[in-house]
């Protein structure tokens, strides 16, 4: 048992990192820059499950807030949480969340339409998260917003979902085995 909460933590750990270096794979285009940082968030629900890909992604934010650059653009602190790209980094939280309880609902046989469609709940959950977070923090009007925060993300975020699947599909079979032999091994 202990084998497997320690590969759990390594998991959790590494999917942290990915998703800091993903960050800051990223185009500045205005107040929200484009980065890699969802495919992270893709592939940790799909990956790790609804409480370990949640829990990679709580650290991931935990230390940008303390101080740790891992946001895009190598920003971190609470002034990058309270600021307009805040809603979106928190709202990655809960959609890693989605995306692992509705893969291991559906995707037993890990077929290739839960993936997407788990991964589409969660794009949802942090635009929607993200955008009302975007609103509140600048007083941009709502059909603005859609334009700034949601729109020129959808194209590279359908692409992020097409890599992540493949990606989720061929990894996560090898993973669980990995991790039931972790937790048999003692």
């Amino acid at each position: 048992m202990r084998k497997s909460k320690t590969y759990s933590m390594m998991l959790c750990a590494l999917f942290a990192a990915v998703t800091a270096v993903l960050s800051q794979i990223a185009i500045p285009i205005g107040p929200v820059p484009i980065n890699l940082a969802t495919l992270a968030v893709f592939c940790a629900g799909a990956l790790l499950g609804p409480k370990l890909g949640a829990l990679s992604l709580t650290v991931w934010a935990a230390l940008g807030a303390v101080g740790v650059p891992v946001f895009a653009m190598f920003r971190s602190g609470l002034g990058a949480l309270a600021g307009p790209t805040g809603g979106y980094i928190v709202g990655f939280i809960p959609a890693a969340f989605l995306i692992g309880m509705i893969v291991e609902k559906t995707g037993r046989d890990n077929k290739t339409l839960p993936y997407i469609a788990a991964m589409l709940v969660g794009m949802a959950t942090y635009l929607v998260l993200g955008t009302a977070w975007f609103v509140l923090s600048t007083g941009t009007g709502f059909s603005q917003a859609l334009m700034i925060c949601v729109v020129p993300f959808l194209p590279g975020d359908f692409v992020k979902i097409a890599a992540a699947t493949v990606f989720a599909k061929r990894i996560r079979p090898i993973l669980h085995r990995v991790m039931n032999d972790a937790s048999v091994s003692r």
